[in-house]
């Protein structure tokens, strides 16, 4: 649910520019006389096959470097926004989603010690989106429908086990460097390589940001929540002073989401996880905790989205905390509109002028939308001042109570609001 721990800014690496090619270059793909258009996308994540797919419907040949042996089986992100089933709906990959996945009409904000204080209702946004509702569907259930899509598109080269460690670019293109000295050729390269990312090291790109002071454990259990609280919404935010937390709804478990101190070990935090969880929990011996795990959160943006012929998308971009779902929709945006804009300018559609503009409206998006929101929610679920949670309560409850208002809310924590204007809907 949340960016592992990035590279420090300072790790960046200076780009090399390649001047021959060497007996070590591996051939862009099925042919060689689409080197001079094919694009290689670093990572088959949720936003590397996106953004493939999105380049490979439109004619472009792409190559995509996974340095996984097989598609991550991680559950990770878990909800999916209104306009991102738009896109996806685009892409042709949406029905099969929706089968997977769970429909959740509303979204709750309740408070630990009272219960529920405003509940939103999703169907607001009919007028705005054929998808007015968000699906509860783990991103695993996502990346092998775009891999079964990209592979049953002419020109496609898609490659387990080849992990990128750097980038080399000359005149004619860009070269991905595999960490075993191989170097793929293609025209553009798109880093979609994770928080960690190799590409953006390699291109120099700052990620400057900040680092939350606790961490986030996130719990799935093989139990249903309601049995407890016979009014909780499939989706959750539980504000409280000293141990604020979210609750989701997936198709297979429940998800606890909780701040955990920055200075215990994990071991101790898992060991005391039952007892936290104990008050949400109908069964006499303790919640039924499938897996857990303890991730370090942060907020980071890297300074460029564009450097030459090579494109940062997803998590290679910009991180942020979980709360409100947008990191991994954001990052399928991303893919989305700048690969739409690197089609544009390959099939002679658009200019580069345009792909650059494109790059800079994302990256403001990261900076000023998306970091902005899940900052705040942040804020809100653990707020402490009395005055301050009374005042955000009596909000929150007469948001809910006018239509108007709650669409107005809808519209921005949908992420609907971040693209108008920016290229979507078409």
């Amino acid at each position: 649910m949340s960016a592992p721990e990035p590279m420090a800014a300072g790790e960046a690496a200076t780009v090399t520019e390649a001047r021959a090619e060497t007996a070590a270059t591996v051939g862009a793909g099925p042919g060689d006389g689409d080197r001079d258009v094919r694009v290689v996308v670093a990572g088959a994540g949720p936003v590397g096959l996106t953004a493939a797919l999105v380049l490979a419907r439109r004619g472009v040949p792409v190559t995509v470097l996974e340095a996984g042996t097989e598609l991550a089986a991680e559950s990770r992100a878990s909800t999916f926004h209104p306009p991102t089933l738009e896109m996806l709906a685009e892409l042709g990959v949406v029905d099969a989603l929706l089968a997977r996945g769970l429909r959740a009409d509303s979204f709750q904000f309740r408070d630990r010690r009272t219960g529920p204080v405003a509940t939103l209702d999703l169907s607001l946004l009919d007028g705005d989106t054929p998808y007015p509702f968000r699906l509860q569907c783990e991103q695993n259930k996502l990346t092998p429908l775009l891999l079964d899509a990209l592979g049953r598109l002419p020109g496609t080269d898609i490659r387990f086990g080849a992990a990128v460690a750097g980038v080399e670019r000359n005149a004619r293109g860009v070269h991905a460097v595999l960490a075993d000295g191989g170097r793929v050729r293609g025209a553009w390269l798109v880093g979609a390589d994770g928080a960690h990312s190799a590409v953006r090291r390699s291109v120099g790109a700052e990620f400057h940001g900040m680092t939350y002071p606790e961490r986030f454990l996130v719990a799935s259990l093989d139990e249903d929540l309601r049995a407890v609280l016979p009014d909780l919404a499939p989706i959750a935010y539980v504000l409280d002073p000293d141990e604020w937390m979210v609750l989701l709804r997936t198709p297979d478990h429940w998800r606890v989401l909780l701040p955990t101190p920055d200075d215990t070990s994990d071991r101790g935090e898992l060991a005391r996880l039952p007892g936290r969880l104990r008050a949400l929990t109908a069964r006499r011996g303790g919640p039924a905790v499938a897996h857990a795990g303890l991730y370090r959160v942060h907020q980071r943006v890297a300074g460029t989205f564009r450097s030459g012929r090579v494109l940062l998308c997803g998590d290679a971009a910009h991180v942020n905390n979980p709360l409100g779902g947008m990191g991994m929709n954001s990052g399928i945006h991303d893919a989305v509109l700048l690969g739409g804009a690197l089609a544009d300018l390959l099939t002679g559609e658009g200019t580069d002028g345009e792909l650059t503009a494109r790059a800079e409206e994302r990256r403001a998006c990261a900076l000023d939308y998306v970091g902005a929101e899940t900052h705040a929610d942040w804020e809100r679920l653990r707020a402490r001042d009395p005055a301050q949670r009374a005042a955000l309560v009596a909000e929150l409850r007469a948001t809910a109570a006018d239509p108007v208002a709650a669409r107005r809310s809808l519209l921005r924590s949908s992420m609907i609001d971040s693209l108008r204007g920016a290229g979507w809907p078409r």
